[in-house]
């Protein structure tokens, strides 16, 4: 029924990984402090509401 496909939109190559800043990365869209997650439903919520 449903066909998933693990492709990134634009290729991507990672030459230096650096797990530290993932989880940082990581821990601001979905963590405990959840910060970038949450300011950016705060900005599409006022965008959306201001047409």
């Amino acid at each position: 029924m449903w066909n998933y496909s693990r492709n990134l939109q634009y290729p991507i190559n990672i030459k230096n990984r650096n797990p530290e800043m993932a989880k940082v990365i990581i821990s601001q869209y979905g963590g405990p402090d959840r910060r970038i997650g949450s300011v950016t439903s705060i900005f599409v919520t006022t965008f959306w509401n201001a047409r």
